[in-house]
């Protein structure tokens, strides 16, 4: 579908955390990053909110209309604005996520984007993935390795992505290619924003706590947290994957405390998880860098580099930008997809092959607005 060279191509994500839609365009070949490009950012609406919260856990279904055409207006604003994009790269909206039971759902048509947008669309980059034992998560890791390689790094290095839910990437960037054996670990650690952001949103009305300052102001309850790290997913050997409310038992053990303390056990909690993961790596990476919200939270970041024994920075520090790596990804994704290069492997989520997980969804030209 696409010459060969490097193409300009956006990408779009909406996180589990449900703050809004990342739009990023890049330029890549589907192996090197070559340049990086504009980016856009369109917030969810109180109101949009609550819509997309009532989705979650629901599987596809004519109940599901009026999301789904949210979710395309939505991401179709924000990408407009990408005119040079050559292609697209849609990550719709994870409402369910059960890889145990084979099934996935990010909700969102990418022929429909397609179709406002001219532009071709890959998109259901986790399907493929799932259908071949797969976790169909996390699918961030390819572009991970990309980056280390953008960076020059000379030794194994780590993103740990803080978004709703935690996922942590292993990399060897002297390793030729993302799937040859040994390149990548990749796993969800544990909760991350989510409910820490819904315990905001619930007891006070914000939707994230600012700087930390709730955490900071609270006491962590030690006994909460030995409880949740002898959850059985601690145990479980990676790669491995989480839906959004998968801790459900650890938001119901802090309800009892006040805000301040339940934020802090929370945030506590998220560390933690991220403390026990690092044990899986085949060696300790050299740095960990930090992308996604949790990263602007000063007392999350703090206890991060209280529990883990290598440097902890931000991905700023290595001259990236935290808000847009995901939306990046699906773009740098896409190209893979379209090229018919890997998205997967053993390696980032179990699955049996590396395997190129997509849809390619083309415009109608007579369908087009003149």
């Amino acid at each position: 579908m696409l010459d060969k060279g490097p193409v300009t191509v956006a990408g779009a994500m909406s996180g589990t955390s449900l703050d809004g839609v990342d739009a990023a365009q890049i330029v890549t070949d589907g192996h090197q990053i070559i340049a990086f490009g504009p980016t856009a950012y369109r917030p969810y609406s109180a109101d949009e909110q609550q819509i997309l919260r009532g989705a979650l856990g629901q599987w596809p279904g004519p109940g599901l209309v009026d999301v789904a055409e949210l979710i395309e207006t939505v991401h179709a604003q924000t990408l407009s604005g990408f005119t040079e994009a050559q292609l697209i790269g849609f990550h719709g909206q994870t409402l369910a996520h059960d890889p145990a039971n084979g099934r996935t759902h990010q909700c969102g048509d990418g022929a429909v984007l397609a179709q406002v947008l001219g532009v071709p669309v890959i998109w259901d980059f986790r399907s493929s993935d799932i259908e071949m034992g797969g976790q169909g998560a996390p699918l961030a890791p390819f572009y991970h390795f990309a980056l280390a390689k953008w960076m020059k790094a000379d030794q194994p290095v780590a993103f740990l992505n803080l978004g709703g839910v935690g996922n942590l990437t292993w990399i060897d960037p002297r390793q030729p290619a993302p799937e040859t054996e040994g390149a990548l670990l990749a796993f969800d650690t544990g909760p991350a924003n989510a409910p820490l952001n819904d315990l905001m949103k619930d007891r006070t009305g914000q939707a994230y706590d600012k700087d930390g300052a709730m955490a900071a102001s609270g006491v962590v309850d030690d006994a909460i947290i030995a409880q949740f790290l002898r959850h059985s997913f601690f145990t479980v050997m990676p790669p491995k994957s989480l839906d959004r409310d998968a801790f459900a038992n650890l938001v119901a053990a802090v309800e009892p405390l006040a805000t301040a303390d339940a934020a802090a056990t929370l945030t506590a909690a998220i560390a933690m998880s991220v403390a026990q993961g690092m044990q899986h790596c085949p060696t300790a990476p050299s740095e960990v860098l930090v992308t996604g919200g949790g990263r602007q939270n000063p007392t999350l970041m703090a206890m991060l580099r209280d529990a883990l024994a290598c440097p902890v920075r931000t991905v700023e520090e290595v001259g990236l930008d935290g808000d847009m790596l995901e939306a990046q990804a699906f773009a740098y994704l896409a190209v893979r997809v379209a090229r018919g290069l890997p998205t997967s492997c053993a390696g980032t989520t179990g699955v049996r092959a590396a395997v190129s997980g997509g849809i390619l969804s083309t415009p109608d030209p007579s369908l087009l607005a003149v």
